[in-house]
């Protein structure tokens, strides 16, 4: 009878060692194979697509250089920017009811004149003082795109004037560039068109016009040309012999100004003609364009 004890018992086969190896191999593998594709298709695609990979190429991940220049650094700048210009609306909308204060008389430096008047008005009851306050608010949003600084000497802001003097004072205590006193006419019937008031010289009393009556005189010129060019009227049939062109020593908003001022009478309120003009809102707009204009050429020159 024979006996065998464990340690002769015929060897077990040993597990093989390699097989975690190869598991991992086959998970590995293919993963390191579509890294590579994918790295040959990134690479290929940064060099143009010629299948070449880029060794060691470090693609940036840092943003792309801002420029600091805006847009609005790159605007052409306002051709206004700095000036300042002084919107005289003539006569004021209450002034009717303030009559003892507009006939109280002030120095005008020649004489004693009203403070004020009340303006006149078409035939259908449409007020100069609203003409004028209207085109006045047009002038302004014209001017200020442009980036001039704009004051009124009134703005239906009070109950009445301000007087001729004092109209002349905001202009110059503005160290106004330009000032324009809007006003339209009360001729008789058949008078039309329009004209530009400028001062003449005076030196008398309070009144010393010697340094602005010349860039007045361009200002002026400046204004009657554009206006009739925008606007399509003609140059006054009664006053200035076709030029649109008045010189006038007795007006106190001119005498006791110190800084460039002319009025422009924008049409005669009386003639029916000048009338529909004026009562029509697009001219009105034409208008305000074509004093607009004037002060830029005048403001530019």
């Amino acid at each position: 009878m024979s006996y065998a004890g464990p340690e002769f018992e015929s060897p077990q086969p040993r597990r093989p060692r390699r097989r975690p190896l190869t598991l991992a191999l086959a998970v590995l593998v293919p993963g390191a194979l579509l890294g590579w594709l994918l790295y040959e298709g990134v690479g290929g695609a940064a060099d143009g697509g010629n299948g070449t990979v880029a060794v060691g190429k470090v693609t940036s991940t840092a943003p792309a250089t801002v420029s600091s220049t805006t847009a609005d650094d790159r605007k052409p700048p306002l051709p206004l920017k700095g000036k300042v210009v002084v919107i005289d609306p003539g006569h004021n909308l209450t002034n009717f009811r303030h009559t003892a204060e507009i006939n109280r008389k002030v120095d005008i430096g020649t004489n004693r004149k009203e403070c004020d008047t009340t303006g006149t008005s078409t035939n259908s009851g449409y007020a100069e003082a609203k003409f004028t306050l209207d085109v006045a608010h047009r002038l302004r949003t014209l001017l200020e795109k442009q980036g001039a600084t704009v004051k009124l000497t009134q703005d239906a802001d009070r109950p009445y004037g301000p007087c001729v003097d004092e109209r002349a004072r905001i202009g110059n205590r503005a160290k106004a560039d330009a000032v324009v006193s809007i006003h339209a006419d009360g001729a008789g019937s058949g008078q039309r068109g329009y004209h530009v008031i400028m001062p003449g010289r005076v030196h008398k009393g309070i009144a010393d016009t010697r340094r602005i009556v010349a860039p007045s005189a361009t200002l002026g010129k400046r204004i009657a040309a554009d206006f009739g060019r925008v606007t399509g009227t003609k140059p006054s049939n009664y006053l200035g012999n076709g030029t649109g062109m008045v010189t006038r020593t007795d007006l106190g908003g001119l005498n006791l100004s110190t800084v460039p001022k002319v009025f422009i009478e924008c049409g005669n309120m009386r003639d029916r003609k000048d009338a529909a003009l004026i009562t029509s809102a697009a001219w009105r707009q034409k208008a305000a364009q074509g004093i607009s204009e004037g002060i830029v050429s005048f403001l530019h020159g």
